[in-house]
């Protein structure tokens, strides 16, 4: 055998099957994340509004399902174990329902800013930001009143409700601060898996949705119905809301996605993309 066909790469099914073999390289999923965010920044105001509504009302059922839980499970120093699976919920209709979350589809429209430093591309940005993020809210202030306000859920089921909206209310502005960086940057993470996840996108929703909750961290869509919650009831002020969770958390969550992850994974692959 000549030297040239010891050094042949193989057939082309060896060169295929490495090839499925061959984990995503961080310049792929990088421009994967990219590509999409580049899509989210184009999409129609009406478009963002609408999905972000939809986001919203969706991410109540985080609060609903770890409520209903916690309303059927008996009070034991592991039932926090079991409830935060309740959590997750929300977020798995969210995502694979493709619905605009502020702290996932927001983070990938980060991605192309940092890539085109433009005017037209920061505004794009702020735009969506806005709208998603005023759509998310008005989402959990629906769900929030129409759970404190209707007999939809059960006596028990209200109460636990009333526990969790309380607990997260009295977490305190700074905590939840850093609460909500840390959970910012989970699901930072969470989307720069996805494009390697394939089918087990699911479990990847799963495992960092259900450790955000049991970490009791803060996430600023899903809290808001849960604090909303409270405020409705008259157990905490509008004050306690705005001021104590919701601006604490919406920027902790902008500090760990966009920061802690957009711009460090970006950072890697820059001189690549020159």
């Amino acid at each position: 055998m000549s030297e040239s066909d010891n050094s042949s790469p193989g057939t082309a099914n060896d060169q295929n099957e490495a090839e499925e073999n061959t984990s995503l390289s961080a310049l792929v999923v990088h421009e994967a994340i990219r590509s999409e965010g580049k899509e989210e920044l184009d999409r129609p105001t009406t478009s963002l509004a609408w999905s972000g509504l939809a986001a919203g009302l969706s991410m109540g059922l985080s609060f609903m399902g770890e409520g209903l839980l916690r309303a059927s499970i008996p009070d034991a120093p592991w039932r926090g174990l079991l409830t935060s699976f309740g959590y997750t919920l929300g977020f798995l209709v969210v995502v694979l329902g493709r619905q605009q979350l502020f702290t996932e589809n927001t983070l990938t429209a980060v991605v192309p800013v940092l890539y085109d430093r433009s005017k037209q591309t920061v505004l794009a940005l702020l735009r969506l930001w806005s709208v998603v993020f005023v759509a998310n809210i008005v989402g959990t202030l629906l769900f929030a009143s129409s759970a404190a306000l209707t007999d939809i859920f059960s006596v028990e089921a209200k109460s636990a409700f009333h526990e969790i909206g309380v607990h997260a209310s009295q977490v305190g502005t700074w905590t939840t601060f850093v609460r909500a960086i840390a959970a910012g940057w989970l699901i930072g993470l969470m989307v720069w898996l996805f494009p390697a996840a394939g089918a087990a996108r699911f479990f990847v929703i799963v495992t960092i949705t259900y450790f955000i909750a049991v970490g009791e961290l803060s996430h600023v869509v899903a809290g808001s119905a849960e604090v909303a919650y409270a405020a409705i009831q008259g157990s905490i002020t509008w004050g306690n809301y705005l001021f104590g969770f919701l601006l604490p958390a919406l920027a902790g969550n902008i500090i760990g996605g966009a920061v802690l992850v957009a711009a460090v994974n970006h950072a890697q692959v820059r001189d690549e993309l020159r």
